[in-house]
């Protein structure tokens, strides 16, 4: 990806796309500098890197009344942790994509007369800022069991996790509709012999999920994810990131 002007950036709290009621939304990511400077730091500051921290703030214009709008899901997720995912450039499947779990901080809304009604809020991490690639768009409707496309994201080190977040958008149908949605890996791109690596609680309702594997290393180099949807005429929207870190 080269130099470009931020025109389509997407933003995913829990289970809501804040997108179109976003004109500003930045990523912020950094580590502690520990001082260890002593009497053989050769006169020069010698620092160590602490502890981790992440943050995304975003801003728009306010809507309220029905739980997918800006409102509604602030309060609904204020002081709650969920997992936020954020695209500089389009959520289709192999964007880049940036994902955290993180806490819903503060939240701001009003201006003076005259004024678009604007908002404003912040996420800070509770765990580490994720940098990967949407696994499925916000936008198509699943209303049967299938499988995603193929991600090429590398080996899993020793030591690192594979990250997973899922924002369920809507829900429609009767009797219960239930989307179970699983990640799964394979050493190549058809997915001859699939292995499930995470799987996430069985949703009927829109909201969001992260999981993340146990720090174990994972030869596989390729992923995608999974689902089953059950009840009757059920239909759900619903989008997914991955990463490695």
């Amino acid at each position: 990806m080269g130099k470009f002007v931020l025109v389509d950036a997407r933003l995913f709290a829990p289970g809501a796309d804040l997108s179109g009621a976003s004109n500003k939304i930045e990523l912020t990511s950094e580590i502690e500098d520990k001082d260890a400077t002593n009497y053989r730091s050769n006169g020069w500051k010698e620092v160590l890197g602490g502890l981790g921290s992440a943050e995304i703030s975003a801003e728009g214009q306010w809507e309220a009344g029905d739980p997918s709008r800006v409102d509604d899901a602030s309060w609904a997720t204020l002081g709650g942790v969920g997992p936020y995912t954020v695209c500089p450039a389009d959520s289709i499947v192999g964007a880049l994509a940036y994902l955290v779990q993180g806490m819903r901080a503060n939240y701001k809304a009003g201006d003076a007369v005259g004024e678009i009604a604007p908002w404003s809020g912040t996420v800070k991490s509770s765990w580490p800022l994720v940098r990967g690639q949407i696994a499925h768009p916000p936008g198509l409707a699943r209303t049967a069991d299938g499988t995603g496309t193929a991600l090429t994201l590398g080996a899993v080190p020793a030591g690192k996790r594979l990250y997973a977040a899922l924002h369920v958008l809507s829900v429609a149908g009767t009797a219960t509709p239930s989307l179970t949605v699983t990640v799964e890996s394979d050493a190549a791109a058809d997915f001859a012999a699939p292995v499930t690596r995470a799987a996430f609680t069985a949703a009927g309702t829109p909201g969001g999920q992260a999981v993340r594997t146990d720090g174990l290393a994972i030869t596989d180099t390729h992923y995608r994810i999974a689902w089953k949807v059950t009840g009757t005429s059920p239909s759900f929207m619903f989008a997914v990131s991955l990463g490695i870190r």
